[in-house]
């Protein structure tokens, strides 16, 4: 398998042609506007161009492009696509570095108890928390879902902020030192369970009432609208100015290749005021990078809030599960100063083991192997019906933010990561939904009304991996059309164009999405 991955890998470099190139002089944020073309830095102006070559949107759906049958370049795993689907190493991750994803495997799985324990390596835990480990939420590394009859909620949280509300705030907003502001008693996230003797604050409310959709030739296709609320609050109201988002698990296949994209090409793709008129007004979700306090562009979360797979991973161990690291030293996680009963809990800090709960390598480990989740390959690419379904795809306009390929960069920091072409479906860029899928909460640039578009990679995937079919950022929908047609705002023409397809030509859309 190594040798035919190796192999992949140098027949895609070759088809492509790395060279280093002059970098583009500007940082993160002037390019994110107009001061500097955004530019690849690791490529020369020859190579450039056949990197545009390689990843121009396709006008033939007669066949597959070269490599479509492998999302993750030379990366992909050909593994079955069974429940284990997204759990597999990238298929060109050197011999050296497996123990890492594997260690890195063993303590993302890890469950993480209360203080004190006698398994002092493993407590900390909360004192509030939503899981118990990274695993809880995503399950076999795949897509998270709303509580639906006994299934708990441990897959599905509610982020809790508010705006800022005087100038001091609005001066930290600006400068990017904060992406919102937590509510003062319930903090950033709804925590509905808590170690013994500490009350949980709250569970998650949530009814639907259905909205009927009539499709082309007559089809009726139920919407589910959902209804948020937190019950049994265990520490009083709610701040008035709080909102809530609901977020599922986002899938973890492939995240190390998305931050292995350069800058460039996602800023390249953006257009904040719509100048060339075609309604999609994409925009770079700019962000504060924890370790070096650099502004730069965020790509992680379901508002692109997280620049790194680390600081996603770092933020999860503080706020899901309250395990301090060496990047979020966050002992007493979320919890708040109002919340005294919780700070006066013990933390899992060991000196002997260092000053945190997760002491280094832990979150070196885990970020390793978020890193190295390898994509699984394309099924059915070739099928007639999954071609017609792409064409169709094209047609009506969802490519414009669910871009399908890029060329990652030349100086990836993980070999396994760097010279792929790799077919995410993303810009990776934020978006107005329209009212239908917004939850009025700001987070950084992203307004109550925007998301980062979401990887389709592996979507086809889902309930073989994950037991379900529930999509979107709260999964109301449960299926790929309810998906496609709560889209709104900069997507009603892509959404709407769908609605009026005939009945066959939508079928063989849901073909082409199920073959990712």
């Amino acid at each position: 398998m190594r040798t035919i991955a190796r192999f992949l890998a140098l027949t895609v470099a070759a088809l492509i042609g790395f060279a280093p190139a002059a970098s583009c002089d500007g940082g993160i944020a002037q390019r994110a506007g107009v001061g500097c073309a955004p530019v690849r830095d690791d490529l020369s102006a020859h190579d450039l161009e056949r990197v545009l070559t390689v990843t121009r949107p396709t006008t033939d759906f007669s066949r597959p492009e070269p490599f479509e049958s492998m999302p993750g370049g030379a990366a992909t795993t050909p593994a079955p696509p069974d429940r284990r689907a997204f759990s597999h190493a990238s298929a060109n991750l050197p011999f050296e570095d497996e123990q890492d994803f594997h260690l890195g495997k063993a303590l993302f799985e890890k469950l993480w108890v209360s203080s004190p324990s006698s398994t002092q390596a493993s407590d900390g835990l909360g004192p509030l928390y939503n899981a118990r480990a990274c695993e809880s939420c995503h399950v076999r590394d795949g897509r998270g879902r709303p509580p639906e009859g006994a299934v708990d909620a441990t897959s599905m949280l509610f982020r809790l902020a508010r705006a800022p509300r005087d100038d001091a705030e609005r001066a930290e907003f600006a400068s990017h030192a904060r992406l919102n502001f937590p509510d003062p008693v319930y903090g950033a996230q709804l925590q509905d369970s808590a170690v013994p003797g500490l009350a949980a604050e709250g569970r998650l409310d949530i009814t639907y009432t259905e909205e009927p959709v009539t499709l082309a030739g007559g089809e009726t296709v139920p919407l589910r609208k959902p209804h948020y609320a937190i019950a049994d609050p265990g520490y009083g109201p709610l701040d008035a100015a709080t909102t809530l988002s609901p977020r599922v698990a986002s899938p973890m296949i492939g995240i190390g290749l998305i931050e292995a994209i350069h800058e460039a090409d996602i800023l390249a793709r953006a257009d904040p005021e719509d100048r060339d008129g075609d309604g999609i007004s994409g925009r770079p979700a700019l962000v504060r990078e924890r370790r070096t306090g650099l502004v730069t562009l965020g790509r992680f979360g379901w508002k692109a809030q997280n620049p790194s797979v680390r600081q996603q991973v770092a933020d999860a161990f503080a706020v899901d599960i309250g395990i301090s690291t060496s990047d979020l030293d966050r002992s007493h996680g979320d919890c708040t100063a109002a919340q005294t009963g919780c700070l006066d809990l013990p933390d899992g800090v060991q000196p002997r083991l260092g000053a945190v709960e997760a002491p280094d390598p832990v979150l070196d480990l885990v970020t390793f192997y978020s890193s190295n989740l390898a994509v699984p390959a394309r099924r059915k690419a070739r099928f007639p019906e999954t071609l017609r379904g792409k064409r169709l795809f094209h047609d009506a306009g969802c490519a414009a933010c669910h871009a399908p390929k890029f060329v990652t960069r030349r100086d990836a920091t993980h070999q396994a990561q760097a010279f792929q072409l790799i077919w995410p479906y993303s810009d990776f860029l934020l978006h107005d939904m329209g009212e239908g899928l917004a939850d009025g909460q700001q987070v950084g640039e992203a307004s109550g009304r925007e998301w980062r578009t979401p990887p389709l990679w592996g979507i086809g995937l889902t309930k073989t991996v994950s037991g379900h079919s529930f999509l979107l950022h709260d999964g109301r929908a449960r299926n790929l059309a309810e998906a496609i047609l709560w889209h709104g705002g900069e997507a009603a023409k892509a959404r709407n164009a769908f609605a009026a397809m005939p009945k066959d030509d939508r079928k063989a859309l849901i073909t082409f999405l199920e073959s990712l």
